[in-house]
């Protein structure tokens, strides 16, 4: 398989973790361009034409995430697997850094991860392969439906996978009630926040 060892990135920056099982830890984050799931609550669309992203070097990426103090670098998109990570990953890794991903499981499985998080959307469905592999499902919440097919997704991970359901933000104080009382009485799942939103980082 060909190295890939340049990837268009909109953004990376330091900062805390703000949602998740991870939650509150400090984090290098990696946002990459390019996405065709097409979710329309999606607050980062400017994510998702990838040519309107400049192309980088994985040399390049992991000498920015080696200058912070963190050694928790997530990568996030857009949808990241769009393309193959394994390099970038093993060069992280290679560095000493953990590697974290956050996807919704569309594109089949590349990378050499620490940390898998699974957030399957509507728009375009995960692949079966990345059940077995998350290490975290997160259900964005948008309607009282989704906790319906929040269970239809969980019945497939597999028995460590940690079990998260988070409102989607516009929705927040009209979901977050429900899921509260969900979540109270099915205690295998967690209420996650976007607590970076209540911060204020990014």
């Amino acid at each position: 398989m060909k190295k890939v060892m340049e990837l268009p990135v909109m953004e990376q920056f330091y900062t805390i973790q703000g949602e998740g099982v991870h939650q509150g830890k400090s984090a290098y984050f990696i946002r990459l361009g390019g996405c065709d799931v097409g979710c329309v609550w999606c607050d980062v669309k400017e994510s998702w034409d990838a040519d309107k992203h400049p192309k980088m070097q994985v040399t390049e990426l992991v000498e920015r995430a080696l200058s912070h103090p963190s050694k928790l670098v997530v990568i996030t998109g857009g949808e990241p697997l769009m393309y193959d990570l394994t390099y970038l990953t093993r060069e992280l890794q290679k560095a000493g850094l953990k590697t974290h991903i956050e996807t919704s499981g569309a594109h089949p499985l590349t990378g050499i991860w620490d940390w898998i998080c699974l957030s399957p959307k509507k728009f375009k469905h995960p692949l079966e392969e990345f059940y077995p592999h998350a290490d975290e499902l997160k259900i964005i919440v948008f309607n009282k439906h989704d906790l319906i097919w929040a269970e239809e997704h969980a019945t497939q991970v597999n028995k460590n996978c940690a079990l998260l359901l988070q409102p989607e933000w516009s929705k927040e104080k009209e979901m977050l009630p429900l899921m509260i009382d969900y979540a109270k009485s099915h205690p295998e799942w967690r209420v996650s926040l976007q607590t970076h939103k209540y911060m204020d980082v990014p």
